[in-house]
């Protein structure tokens, strides 16, 4: 059964506030799993980075081909990681640290004219 939009953002609704940026994880076997949450996000200006899990074993693709396979607005960054390992867990959260800055500075200075 796949969940109803409707569903969905009521369950994020309540997930998402106050938030500052999120993650999407990204298996390139299942792409179109991430639509959902990118179209969450998007609309309401939530900074987030797609995290493209990388295994062994797993077909792997170049960030630009996610990147234009979900339809992302231009800037959002796309990191490829192994969930598995610390050190690239770390390196997502660091990659959406800063673009979450970089979004709510360029907000900030665009709301002071």
């Amino acid at each position: 059964m796949r969940l109803r939009p409707d569903r969905f953002w009521f369950l994020w609704d309540e997930l998402a506030q106050g938030a500052l940026g999120a993650v999407v994880l990204a298996d390139t076997r299942r792409l179109e799993d991430c639509f959902l949450a990118v179209d969450y996000f998007e609309p309401r200006k939530i900074p987030f980075v797609v995290a493209v899990n990388c295994f062994a074993g797993a077909r792997r693709h170049d960030a630009r081909d996610v990147c234009r396979a979900l339809d992302l607005d231009p800037g959002t960054p796309v990191v490829l990681c192994d969930a598995r390992e610390r050190d690239s867990g770390k390196e997502v959260l660091i990659q959406l640290v800063e673009y979450a800055g970089r979004m709510h500075t360029a907000r900030l200075l665009d709301s002071v004219g």
